[in-house]
């Protein structure tokens, strides 16, 4: 058995051809029409895998690669011993190739028997609601939802056309959900945001009254959680990506085709504007504004609003211990090291004022 075809686990593909598959992604086919049925790496591939170069490093691979075909930039045609692709962006041609290889199976329509669904909730007839799941009063489910199982859907929410619910999501009451968007296992949409206020030496919860809107194509992550707004709604604009392990406190707003990656914290009502990118774990205080266009690098600590496009870090890489050390200790002695600096300079700074330059004769 190939190295293609014996992955444990590995979701299968759907028979194609590569001239059939060039054609609806509009990409020039040089080589024969071999068929496809899998996508697979360079190193791992057999004759009906396709495959990818999109990083010059990998170049090596691709000489010794037993893939059907390749899709990769006219540069590297040459050096492909098959049947190749072109793309001036391999990795998007790939990704819109393996999902025409790799479809995700749609459920049958229907509510299973095991549902809970209230009497005024709306379901469309082309909706899939898998076992266990609830739908509370007043929820509305537009056409091609699929939701599966043991998935809470809160009273008054709405989850637009071709929406999928993996499994276990909670979309807690009032929410906005919209057309295709995916939420994986474990996230949680809507649930009340951290908000207290001091009663001396106790807290005292502020009832959260906003709600929660998610545009279209939106992806949320499993185990990510989107609080509700306080007053206002948070808002997930339409494109945005957000990765496992990620917390959205209340009020924030995400402009469009933000991405965000896994374990990354934003604090209530933070503003992020669109086309950003937030690395893992990155920290994000409350009340700050980020423009359009801004990146952030991993375990960033963004303490102040950025109004300029641009790329912005902090954190100290990982480093070998004894380097580590020997930093922290450096660094703990820059408060001493400045004080001396100082009486240095008000020690000097009376012979330096009335020093004369010496004559250039």
């Amino acid at each position: 058995m190939t190295a293609g075809t014996s992955a444990i686990g590995r979701r299968a593909g759907q028979a194609t051809t590569a001239g059939r598959l060039a054609a609806q992604l509009g990409l020039p086919l040089v080589g024969a029409d071999v068929p496809l049925s899998r996508v697979a790496p360079l190193h791992t591939a057999d004759a009906e895998s396709l495959s990818f170069l999109a990083d010059r490093r990998y170049r090596s691979r691709l000489q010794e690669t037993k893939a059907g075909a390749v899709i990769l930039r006219q540069a590297d045609a040459g050096a492909a011993p098959g049947t190749v692709l072109i793309a001036d962006n391999p990795e998007l041609a790939f990704a819109r190739a393996a999902a025409l290889l790799h479809p995700h199976p749609r459920p049958a329509p229907g509510i299973h028997p095991t549902a809970v669904v209230d009497a005024t909730a709306v379901v469309d007839p082309t909706a899939s609601i898998g076992p266990f799941s609830v739908l509370e009063a007043g929820v509305t489910v537009a056409a091609g939802v699929d939701i599966g199982p043991h998935c809470s859907i809160g009273a008054g929410s709405c989850i637009g056309a071709d929406t999928r619910l993996v499994a276990h999501v909670v979309v807690c009451a009032a929410a906005t959900i919209g057309a295709r968007v995916l939420l994986h296992p474990g996230a949680v949409i809507g649930r009340e945001g951290f908000g207290f206020a001091r009663d001396g030496e106790r807290w005292v919860r502020i009832p959260q009254v906003g709600g929660v809107r998610l545009g279209d194509d939106v992806e949320i992550g499993a185990n990510t959680a989107v609080d509700r707004g306080a007053i206002e709604d948070t808002v997930i604009a339409a494109g945005v990506k957000i990765d496992n392990l990620v917390q959205i406190g209340h009020n924030v707003a995400i402009g469009e085709n933000t991405a965000m990656a896994a374990c990354s914290g934003i604090s209530g009502s933070t503003r992020i504007g669109a086309r950003c990118t937030v690395a893992g774990a990155v920290g994000m205080a409350g009340h700050l504004e980020i423009a359009d266009d801004v990146h952030f690098t991993g375990m960033a600590m963004v303490t102040r609003s950025q109004s300029e496009p641009g790329v912005y870090s902090s954190g100290i890489p990982a480093m070998p211990n004894a380097e580590w050390r020997r930093t922290i200790g450096r660094l703990r002695r820059l408060e001493s090291l400045e004080r001396r600096v100082r009486r240095l300079e008000e020690v000097l700074a009376p012979r330096t004022e009335g020093a004369t330059e010496p004559s250039p004769d």
